[in-house]
């Protein structure tokens, strides 16, 4: 049985300027966020927040969001999946980007991957 069937689970949503976050209910509309009042970006189920003065975290979640993945399982549900890989630090965002440029293979595809070195 889906956990998320059951319950009405709120979502993360995330603020990149701000460095803030909020869960709200996954209705499609747009969030505001409650400090500077621009939208807000949905990060998915499984999202963990950085600290606030974590530079480097909140560079790799910027990444991450930008690039059009989102912190939850294979499933939107998250009823049967782990959640996948996410860089957590600017160095593994660094590295994925060089090795996608090298390879020709799309950001994403390697934002996703837990080792980059590994054939995708």
């Amino acid at each position: 049985m889906c956990r998320y069937a059951e319950t009405p689970y709120k979502v993360h949503y995330v603020c990149l300027p701000c460095r803030s976050t909020s869960k709200h209910p996954w209705d499609g509309a747009n969030h505001l966020c409650p400090r500077c009042r621009n939208p807000m970006i949905f990060a998915g189920h499984d999202f963990s927040a950085p600290r606030r003065r974590d530079a480097s975290g909140w560079t790799a979640v910027a990444a991450v969001l930008t690039a059009g993945l989102r912190y939850e399982g294979f499933e939107t549900c998250g009823c049967s999946r782990d959640p996948e890989f996410r860089p957590r630090t600017s160095a593994q965002v660094r590295q994925r980007r060089r090795l996608a440029t090298r390879r020709g293979i799309p950001e994403a595809d390697l934002l996703a991957s837990r080792d980059p070195y590994d054939p995708v």
